[in-house]
């Protein structure tokens, strides 16, 4: 197996947030990769690693946050999953956004034209494949001239407009996109990652046409110049899981063999752990699960992701359990992020040992992003590698993620504009108030 450190990835991001504090948790939902609630991989190894949710390989990002529109210098990564309508229409006008379409429902529609099945198939593969990518009609090379016409008249095929490109010294780039109501998302191919949330409030959900064009848009800007994006990760700020429509929808679209083709093992999900969606998902896609863990005890997780308040420790992997029953040669990714003195003790590293008997599972240590207006701080390196030696040894296995793209704001969790008013805290636990008060 490849190790991921070695691959690019792709982050990308399902919801749109503003600068508006609402109180999310500390630690974000998204995985070791596309912070994002979304996040993409390249299966090509390169010479840096990029990295999303998520999260070391090349990796292209886009979060799920939008930033302000009022100031687009700030960067705002959003991923977030829309209503789930089958067909988009362009808010243009009422030209169809084909990025909205899976192959099915856009064959129906070239169909409803008095067109093929088999224009609908070559179209497809002008917008998805043969290192095409098509943004406009001119690119439609080798379509009957009516059809293309039909096309002009009836079809829009950019569901985002590029703002600008950032590069980082470490060589990550961030993508800024402006969408049609102004807000401003972001895609990061990325060398590594740690977890931070930005804390923005949520404006909307993307559609599926928005975050499919996050890849489109990556493979046709960036692919001669770091190599062939092979992994996705969905990730950021926002949760995925409160998208689940648009974000199934989505990934559909990017598997399909004779589009993007994106192996559905290297399409991640990452969700903080919405029990009822978690099932969906699993149900109803054969794409790959993060899970963010963050610690090893309800008390602990109740504190630094107040999701767990509503779906514990044990509700959340007894589901896993049941759920990967069903599922073949399939392993869920448990992504921990260690923060010094609060989830990286021995203590800590035996509870993860035996939350985790019975689920067929990979677990990614993170390093923590530090960052103003946080009072945790990460764990050290070697206390890290002896965490990892204590898991391995029980025979898990196990990845260890550094960050990279801090300069940029583009590390793992690092996605999105920061909010200008402080969201206040949650209360300490008494057991960590000295670990706290040290880091002061």
């Amino acid at each position: 197996m490849k190790h991921w450190m070695s691959m690019r990835r792709m982050a990308i991001g399902a919801v749109a947030n503003s600068t508006f504090p609402l109180p999310t948790p500390l630690l974000s939902s998204k995985p070791a990769h596309l912070t994002i609630p979304f996040s993409f991989s390249l299966t090509k190894t390169s010479p840096f690693p990029i990295s999303a949710l998520t999260r070391p390989r090349c990796f292209l990002s886009a979060s799920s946050l939008a930033a302000d529109h009022h100031n687009l210098s700030d960067f705002g990564c959003l991923f977030d999953a829309g209503d789930g309508d089958s067909v988009a229409i362009s808010s243009k006008g009422s030209k169809m956004l084909l990025k909205g379409m899976t192959y099915p429902e856009l064959e129906k529609w070239v169909q409803s034209h008095g067109y093929r099945p088999g224009q609908a198939m070559m179209l497809w593969k002008r917008m998805y494949g043969n290192n095409i990518w098509a943004h406009h009609i001119d690119e439609l090379e080798g379509l009957n001239k009516d059809f293309k016409k039909m096309l002009n008249e009836n079809a829009e095929f950019k569901a985002l407009a590029l703002k600008e490109i950032c590069t980082a010294s470490d060589g990550t780039r961030k993508i800024l996109f402006t969408l049609d109501d102004g807000l401003v998302i972001e895609t990061v191919v990325i060398p590594c990652d740690r977890g931070r949330t930005t804390v923005m409030g949520l404006r909307r959900h993307l559609t599926a046409a928005e975050i499919v064009e996050q890849a489109v848009f990556a493979r046709r800007l960036l692919t001669d110049e770091v190599g062939s994006i092979t992994n996705v990760v969905f990730m950021g700020m926002g949760e995925p899981l409160h998208n689940i429509d648009n974000v199934i929808k989505a990934a559909d679209i990017m598997v399909e063999e004779q589009g993007l083709h994106f192996s559905p093992r290297k399409v991640t999900i990452s969700t903080s752990g919405l029990v009822p969606q978690l099932k969906r998902f699993l149900h109803e896609s054969n794409c790959a699960l993060a899970v963010s863990l963050n610690a090893t005890t309800d008390e602990v997780r109740n504190w630094i992701m107040p999701i767990n308040r509503k779906y514990k420790l044990d509700l959340l992997l007894q589901t896993l359990r049941e759920e990967l029953c069903f599922k073949n040669n399939y392993k869920v990714l448990f992504e921990y992020v260690m923060l010094e003195g609060i989830n990286d003790s021995d203590g800590d590293a035996e509870r993860l040992i035996e939350l985790v008997k019975g689920i067929p599972c990979k677990i990614n240590l993170i390093s923590f992003n530090p960052h103003s207006g946080s009072f945790f701080r990460p764990t050290k390196e070697e206390r890290m590698i002896e965490f990892r030696n204590t898991l391995a040894g029980a025979g898990l296995t196990v990845f260890l993620r550094l960050s990279r793209g801090d300069d940029q704001m583009a590390a793992c969790g690092q996605l999105g504009k920061p909010g200008t008013i402080q969201v206040p805290l949650l209360r300490v636990p008494e057991q960590f108030q000295m670990a706290i008060e040290s880091s002061a």
